[in-house]
């Protein structure tokens, strides 16, 4: 499990002007939402755009302790639930594009995982991961894994390391998993 930093910046899956439409206050009262995702630690947020500023989905934002140049405030943390059809669409594309992107830090995880217990390795938790391939990583990993297609190529039957990612941060985001190795809930 890898230590959580605050989020500085994430990524907006959906932006509402008017706000959510199920809001029943008069429209000069609602403010604009933006509905985003931490690059950090996958956390879902609710923001609130200055004044005047439109929002574009995959755009990235600034939403750190120092000047934001766009993001008013954040009002929270939020459950996939709460996502709009489009915030939801676009989830699984901005979790590709995290991992793609954060590459090392996730084969840094291959390298490093421990045990949970006597019984389950953390590599286990990874969807299409069993024993089998568990052995077969810490074994590999005597000598650190340098990317994706590195495991790809030293694990034999391995599923696509990347894509084994993707898949469990998504159900991490979901919520079908007792123990979260990437998200921040």
């Amino acid at each position: 499990m890898l230590p959580k930093k605050k989020e500085e910046e994430a990524i907006v899956l959906d932006f509402l002007p008017n706000g959510y439409p199920f809001d029943t206050r008069p429209s000069h009262v609602k403010t604009p939402i933006a509905q985003a995702i931490g690059k950090e630690n996958f956390t879902l947020l609710e923001l609130v755009p200055k004044k005047g500023i439109f929002l574009q989905p995959y755009e990235e934002v600034y939403i750190g302790e120092a000047k934001r140049e766009k993001i008013h405030h954040i009002n929270g943390k939020i459950n996939t639930d709460k996502l709009t059809q489009t915030a939801k669409a676009e989830l699984e594309h901005a979790v590709k594009q995290l991992v793609h992107d954060h590459e090392k830090r996730f084969v840094e995880f291959f390298n490093k995982a421990q045990p949970l217990s006597t019984r389950m390795h953390v590599i286990e938790l990874l969807p299409g991961v069993g024993k089998k391939h568990m052995w077969e990583i810490i074994e590999e990993r005597r000598e650190p894994f340098k990317n994706f297609e590195d495991i790809k190529k030293r694990v034999k039957l391995m599923p696509d390391p990347e894509k084994v990612i993707q898949k469990r941060v998504v159900q991490e985001l979901i919520g079908r998993e007792k123990h979260l190795l990437f998200v921040d809930r």
